[in-house]
């Protein structure tokens, strides 16, 4: 196969994964508030359960194709750790960027909702920008350590790790700017506002770079390997 199809195919991976993240992340949270009457901590547990099954499936569907990263942390520490080719870095990112964006449209059209409209929802301050910081970092230290010790398990751990952070932070665990810019664009349960999306996004890479270097002290590869199958809401 040529270097150019493994790409294509790769990217395109990354596209579909991330836009059914979004569509899963964004359409559970509509529909967990349109029937959950108000009742807020409802509404998350039927959004935090909905991600980590979508979760789950998608990385299955996807990872021996991509590795199943839909998010531009994962990517980075991946081609930091010589997992990925520095020539993937910026298509990948480009497709889950992308990606993230059809998914939030997606899930929208099947709310009879604008395809986009700008979130209203403030999620900012000291406490949601450590959240985003906890979050990333432990989801990259699930992905780590799991695809070093117990390859088979990494889809299962990621998504189980994903549902809980839904609930042990302020911020409910966005750890991806690709989700993060897409979600300031759903003006739903999911959204966040434009202005907030910086803010997250520092913490998120921080917490990606901090975990990588840690991570890879705590569980040292003896020599580069595939792509992990990995992922985030």
């Amino acid at each position: 196969m040529s270097s150019k199809n493994i790409l294509l195919k790769r990217i395109v991976a990354e596209f579909l994964g991330t836009a059914f993240l979004l569509a899963v992340v964004v359409g559970s949270g509509i529909m967990a508030q349109t029937l959950s009457a108000g009742n807020a901590a409802i509404a998350l547990l039927a959004n935090a359960l909905a991600t980590g099954a979508g979760l789950i499936a998608l990385i299955l569907m996807f990872g021996n194709l991509s590795g199943a990263h839909f998010n531009p942390v994962v990517t980075l520490s991946e081609a930091w750790q010589k997992n990925l080719s520095a020539h993937f870095v910026l298509p990948y990112i480009i497709a889950q960027i992308v990606g993230a964006f059809a998914g939030v449209a997606a899930a929208h059209g099947m709310f009879d909702l604008p395809l986009f409209f700008a979130s209203t929802h403030a999620r900012t301050g000291v406490s949601q920008w450590w959240s985003e910081f906890i979050a990333t970092f432990g989801l990259i230290g699930v992905i780590i350590s799991t695809s070093r010790t117990r390859p088979a398990t990494t889809p299962f751990a990621v998504a189980a790790y994903i549902t809980a952070a839904y609930w042990f932070t302020s911020s409910t665990s966005f750890a991806n700017p690709a989700v993060s810019l897409a979600r300031a664009m759903s003006d739903t349960f999911a959204g966040i506002r434009p202005n907030d999306v910086p803010g997250f996004i520092v913490m998120q890479l921080l917490g990606a770079a901090s975990a990588t270097v840690l991570f890879n002290w705590l569980y040292p590869s003896s020599s580069p390997s595939a792509s992990a199958e990995v992922s985030s809401s």
